[in-house]
This record gives C-alpha cells, sequence and structure tokens, in this order.
C-alpha cells in the first residue's frame, strides 16, 4: 500500500534524512503536497518530488488524495497541524512532538486519543543503527544495564539555529527530553525517581548546562536498579572554536551485568566483555530516516493502532519538568510509573 502524505514544515534534516528516506521508499510514499514558511524552498521541494506547494497545513488536511502528515519541523505553528489532522482523520508522523509545549501536550494527547488516527513521534535516537545493535547486545551478550552515562555537548551555532525553528522549549530541555526517553528506551522501563541541577554560566541568566540523575529501580528497591546520568549543555565559548572538537566523550556508555558498551551516533558502537574489545561500525545499516518512516508506514496500514509514542514524550517531558522542581527545591522528586 502506497501512503499519499503531505509534508508540513522541512527542518534542518531534510536533506540529510527525509529527502533521500522519502526517495528509497518511493514504493511505500508519494508526496503529494508541500506546505512550509519559506515559499521558495517549499517550490523547490515540490517540483523536486512531483508535488504541489499548499499554503496552509489546515487545506492540506482536509484533501481527499492525502492519506498522512508527516510534520518534519514545528516552525511558527506549534501543534496547530497534529490538531488539525486529527481533525481531518489523518495519519501523522511528527518530528516535532518533542518541542510541544507543556501547557499544550495534554489536549494534543487527547486529541489524538478521540480521533483515533495512528501517530508517531520521532525518536532517532531509538533507531539509530547502534541503539538497535547495542539493544541486541543487551539481550544476548551484555546482560541488563547497571549504569549509563550520557552526555550531549551542544555547538554554539545550534544555538541562533534553533531560536529561528521558533522552539517553544530551550534548546538545553529539548534535548534532555530526547536524551531522557533514549536512556528509558535502553533500559526498556521508565524513572521511578530524578535529582535535578542547573548551571548558570551565560550573562542573559539563562541555563547553558543541566545534569539530571534517574533511578530506574523498583519502587521498594531504590538505588539497586539500574542509574542513569544525563548531561547537556553548551559551555564552551566562542571564543575557543577548538576546543569544541577535543576528545569529546562517547554519547552514550552503558555498563552491563556482563560488559561496557560505548555508543557514538549513529553507527558506531564499541563494547567490552570478558573475550576484549569489539569494535563494530555499522554504516551499512538501513539509515534513521529509513527506519523511522517504515515503522511509520506500518503503523498506518497495520490493523493494531499504536499511540504509544505521544506517551513516551509527554513522559520524557514529565521527567525534565520534574528534574528542574528537583533543582528548585533541593530535593528528590519522586516520579509515578505507568501500570
Amino acid at each position: 500500500m502506497k501512503l499519499r502524505v503531505g509534508l508540513v514544515g522541512l527542518g534542518g534534516a531534510w536533506e540529510s534524512r527525509y529527502r533521500t528516506a522519502l526517495l528509497a521508499l518511493a514504493d511505500r510514499f508519494e508526496v503529494q503536497a508541500v506546505c512550509t514558511p519559506v515559499s521558495v524552498r517549499a517550490e523547490q521541494v515540490a517540483r523536486d518530488l512531483g508535488a504541489m506547494v499548499i499554503d496552509g497545513y489546515r487545506a492540506m488536511s482536509v484533501r481527499s488524495d492525502i492519506d498522512a502528515i508527516l510534520m518534519l519541523a514545528p516552525d511558527w505553528y506549534g501543534p496547530l497541524p497534529i490538531l488539525a489532522a486529527c481533525e481531518a482523520g489523518k495519519a501523522i508522523y511528527c518530528a516535532a512532538a518533542l518541542d510541544i509545549d507543556p501547557e499544550r501536550a495534554i489536549e494534543v494527547r487527547e486529541k489524538v486519543d478521540l480521533s483515533g488516527v495512528a501517530f508517531m513521534a520521532e525518536f532517532a535516537r531509538r533507531h539509530a543503527p547502534a541503539t538497535l545493535r547495542l539493544k541486541e547486545l543487551i539481550v544476548t551478550r551484555l546482560g541488563q544495564p547497571r549504569l549509563l552515562f550520557c552526555h550531549h555537548r551542544l555547538k554554539t551555532p545550534e544555538l541562533p539555529k534553533a531560536l529561528r525553528r521558533g522552539l517553544p522549549h530551550p534548546l538545553v530541555t529539548r534535548d534532555l527530553i530526547e536524551l531522557v526517553d533514549w536512556c528509558s528506551w535502553v533500559v526498556g522501563s521508565k524513572p521511578i525517581s530524578v535529582i535535578g541541577a542547573n548551571r548558570k554560566q551565560s550573562s542573559d541568566g539563562k541555563d547553558d548546562y543541566r545534569m539530571l540523575s534517574l533511578d530506574f529501580a523498583a519502587h521498594d528497591d531504590r538505588g539497586v536498579g539500574p542509574l542513569a546520568q544525563i548531561s547537556c549543555g553548551q559551555y564552551l565559548s566562542p571564543q575557543w572554536p577548538e576546543a569544541v572538537g577535543f576528545r569529546p566523550p562517547a554519547e552514550l556508555q552503558v555498563c552491563c551485568e556482563n560488559g561496557v558498551a560505548f555508543v557514538d551516533l549513529p553507527s558506531s558502537l564499541v563494547w567490552y566483555d570478558e573475550a576484549g574489545r569489539h569494535l563494530e561500525s555499522l554504516e551499512m545499516d538501513r539509515p534513521v530516516g529509513e527506519q523511522l518512516l517504515t515503522q511509520f508506514h506500518r503503523a498506518v496500514t497495520s490493523l493494531v493502532r499504536q499511540t504509544q509514542d505521544l506517551d513516551d514524550a509527554y513522559a520524557a517531558l514529565q521527567v525534565v519538568m520534574a528534574a528542574q522542581q528537583s533543582h528548585d527545591e533541593g530535593r528528590r522528586i519522586l516520579l509515578e510509573r505507568p501500570t
């Protein structure tokens, strides 16, 4: 079954992720229309894919020749295209689910649930080849995770770029949400508590470094189960350009029962066990964009409706908000784990 889709927003990953994925999956997707605030870019993409330019996301959603909406960037309209697609009964692929304002997140969840449409939030880190291989190793060789160290150092150019995208979350907060989801995905459960700490280094008083400590133990066994240390920030001055690329730490280190793994996305994985060092390069695996869109196609054409991604995005947002509360109040915050 070929899905006829409309593109809402294009984002910075259009050329590197979505365009190549849509071309590779031409037997499953047919782009019918493009809607983006930059008209010149919309016309260029529409001409490249043999589609038409639509002025508004509402007009796109109600078209009978469109089966699904691919929302690839938040731009200025926030969650409004999601709500419009729900009203029109169109399936939604959302690359901007983590950018939804916390005050609108509950409304969006309710609208998607009531509409009955298929919804998929984009979690690129989950579906990167190195992460998928790590999950295999946890089951077959490494055993269950005990400690996770996850760090993302933002580069200076990312800050103005994010401001141009109109993100409702501060950039550090947005990345923390995705890192929380990534660690939860690797562990295979939700955390029961969080401790947060922020550091203000910039002259405007905004947080440019934040750290979270997540406990994934059972409720009656705190401190015994997996622990995750997550940090994210932009703390290197633009005046030190050479320092940015100096010996960056692995994006994710996972210490398991039978070994340890070091992950650098999208396709680099080094792991150690009693047999020694194992280096895996997964560059020949299917790219992240193709993995994500293939899963979305399966979700739309399947008889089983899936909206778990939206719940996961909301849960990660709640953890980051609780970490801010922990910093403000100077205490551990207990979290509600789904039953």
